[in-house]
């Protein structure tokens, strides 16, 4: 009864303390209204926390205990909460301890440990021990660590209202059984949880280390670089005293909360015990008597812990309100643009056919219209640009395909050839149709399979767009999105076809026939047989040049004299009528293709799709239409999304509904 009664007195002197002056006088009215004040607002964080907030990316305000293995970090936590932690060689804390004390009246203390989904009752007698198994369960029973968090509730007359984050100690040689990146785990972990603005970092020091060389201080300078938010507790100073007050009032590290100096609890001494001897100590001893009675035991680090929550917490609360709202408004909006939910055949129905409403529409906009704004930044789908471009290279293939090298080296060499083989009974003068209809179909056969391999590749093009186009449509319902995908493949396997089909037969046509209504081919056949006459002086002139100059450039002619002027006349007028009418077969199978192109994709958009998906949709394979709203369920994606969402809002609002019932308390204060 000592002891308890010796804690009660020293958490009213806390009180008391606590509405004296102060550094922190913006918090004092706060602490001065220790019970009403501060135990609402450390109840909503630790509400927030075990709702976790902090999962939606809302830090907050946390005392984060931080230190090199073996300074010292349990013997603190042990003075404040009035408890015995673990204790050992090498890592004793391997996980996050969240460690609630609560100041209540009863004099019969309440502890209880969650971890795992589990809560669990404990008590004095036993919580080192049931903290080591919990822990063990977390981590695992060798020498591991992990970033799971180990929740430890600590009810207890006398005790200040804190909640702290004790994390595994900072080692950088691994111990045997621990593993070779020991150090880097524990850092990570530090990291997190010290990285955030809202964190209070308590470095726990050993007065028997020089703190420059600490990496605790290293790593709480790196995020925290004046040490605005950091406070230091020096335990161990009785181990070491000299140099002490130097080190404390010097401030080599930059330790912008102040430091507290403490002796840890040794052997088997009582809580009660070690404050009594901790305070002679500071009294009487000729070094450590010379510190400031201010910075120095266990009562003068839980008042700074307490005017440092709650002033750290005042400030962050109407931001946290803040974040709170915004997020919650954001995911409301996100859920709202989520397609609905269904539920009946009728709602998937018109589901289905605003879909598919919404799909042609979109088609007609980009393969018909040449309306891109939907994908304005996405220059593949700007589809009627990207249509005329394949067509031009295209023709481009079509011209570049003459052989005009061959043409000025073999020059009238097929014609005549081919005239000689044509000879009959008949008049002379007269180009027979059978020699001409020779060349076309050699000339054909030479660029036949350029048609096709566009066929091929235009509708390559426009499957991917089409599937694209109903994919981005049908996102959200991941059945349809199967079916309408392999509707698609579907159609655009049938139209390839078709179109297959039908270029085939073009390119058969323009073989057997030579035929052309267009003006063009007489004007070009004229203008090319203008050079006739000059041609056949210059070859069977008395200056017999090796190569004169026609319209496909300058050719070899030494070859053709041993050949009638008559036959050489004739070759000459087959190969100019043959250039004039390949310029229209070229242009024809260009226009020809444009046209069959633009009917289709007209087709294809206004008809064939719709239908396509709905044979698909309603056919045998679904029963006749009985598994449309099987088919409009959503996708797994979706459904993950959908529900997460739900839970974040869920949990967003429960966070609001905490955080508003003190605000109304805590802002004057804040202010």
């Amino acid at each position: 009864m000592r002891g308890r009664q010796t804690q009660t007195d020293t958490s009213a002197a806390l009180v008391l303390q606590a509405q004296e002056p102060s550094p922190l006088n913006t918090i004092a009215p706060i602490v001065s209204s220790y019970n009403d004040k501060i135990r609402p607002l450390l109840d909503a964080i630790d509400k927030l926390r075990d709702l976790k907030v902090t999962e939606e990316g809302i830090q907050l305000p946390t005392i984060v205990v931080v230190g090199d293995q073996s300074s010292g970090k349990s013997s603190v936590l042990e003075s404040l909460a009035g408890i015995s932690l673990p204790r050992g060689q090498g890592i004793c804390t391997r996980v996050p301890l969240i460690m609630k004390l609560q100041h209540h009246s009863n004099p019969e203390p309440h502890l209880s440990l969650e971890y795992g989904g589990k809560l669990e009752d404990t008590d004095e007698v036993n919580i080192s021990e049931d903290i080591v198994n919990a822990t063990n369960f977390i981590a695992g029973r060798g020498k591991e660590v992990s970033n799971t968090p180990l929740t430890l509730l600590v009810k207890k007359n006398g005790v200040p209202d804190l909640t702290m984050v004790d994390l595994p100690g900072i080692t950088r040689v691994p111990a045997p059984g621990q593993p070779d990146n020991i150090y880097d785990q524990i850092k990570d972990i530090i990291m997190e949880y010290i990285t955030p603005e809202e964190s209070i970092i308590l470095n726990v020091l050993s007065a028997t280390v020089d703190f420059t060389t600490c990496e605790s201080i290293r790593m709480s300078h790196s995020v925290d670089k004046h040490g605005e938010r950091t406070l230091a507790v020096v335990t161990k100073a009785d181990v070491l005293p000299d140099g002490l007050l130097e080190k404390v009032t010097s401030d080599d590290v930059n330790i912008g909360l102040g430091y507290v100096c403490v002796r840890n609890r040794i052997g088997d001494e009582t809580n009660e015990e070690a404050r009594a001897i901790s305070d002679k100590l500071f009294q009487t001893h000729p070094l450590l008597s010379k510190i400031d009675k201010a910075i120095v035991g266990i009562p003068v680090l839980a008042q700074k812990l307490v005017q440092i929550q709650a002033t750290s917490i005042a400030r962050n609360l109407p931001e946290i309100v803040k974040k709170i709202n915004d997020k919650l408004n954001a995911c409301l909006s996100e859920l709202n643009n989520m397609p609905k939910s269904l539920s009946t055949v009728a709602e998937a129905m018109t589901s289905f056919m605003q879909i598919i409403g919404v799909s042609k529409e979109s088609l007609k906009k980009i393969l018909v219209r040449g309306e891109f704004e939907e994908y304005k930044d996405q220059k593949r789908m700007h589809c009627t640009a990207r249509l005329v471009e394949m067509l031009s290279e295209y023709s481009d293939q079509l011209d570049k395909y003459d052989h005009s090298e061959t043409k000025c080296q073999n020059f009238l060499m097929e014609e005549i050839s081919i005239l000689e083989e044509a000879k009959g009974i008949k008049l002379p003068n007269f180009v027979p149709r059978n020699a001409f209809l020779v060349i076309l179909q050699g000339k054909v056969n030479e660029i036949k399979d350029l048609p096709i391999e566009f066929v091929e590749r235009v509708w390559t093009y426009i499957e991917d767009v089409v599937i694209s186009v109903l994919m981005k449509h049908s996102e959200c319902y991941y059945q349809l999105q199967l079916s309408t995908r392999r509707a698609g493949h579907n159609l655009m396997a049938k139209m390839k076809e078709k179109s297959i089909k039908w270029m085939n037969e073009i390119v058969e046509m323009e073989k057997i026939t030579d035929y052309t209504c267009n003006p063009e081919y007489v004007s070009e056949w004229a203008r090319l047989m203008a050079g006739q006459t000059a041609f056949l002086s210059g070859l069977y002139g008395a200056d017999h040049p090796s190569k004169i100059t026609v319209c496909v450039g300058e050719v070899e002619v030494e070859g053709l004299r041993k050949y009638s002027q008559e036959l050489v006349s004739q070759a000459f007028d087959l190969n100019m009528r043959m250039i004039a009418y390949w310029k229209v077969v070229l242009r024809r199978l260009v226009d020809s293709m444009a046209l069959h192109l633009q009917l289709s994709v007209t087709n294809l958009v206004n008809k064939e799709i719709e239908k396509e998906i709905i044979n698909e949709l309603m056919g045998p394979n679904y029963g006749c239409g009985s598994g449309i709203e099987r088919m409009l369920g959503e996708s797994p994606s979706v459904a993950v999304k959908r529900e997460k969402l739900v839970k974040s809002i869920k949990k967003l609002k429960d966070s609001k509904e905490v955080v508003s019932k003190i605000m109304d308390g805590i802002i004057p204060y804040a202010n």
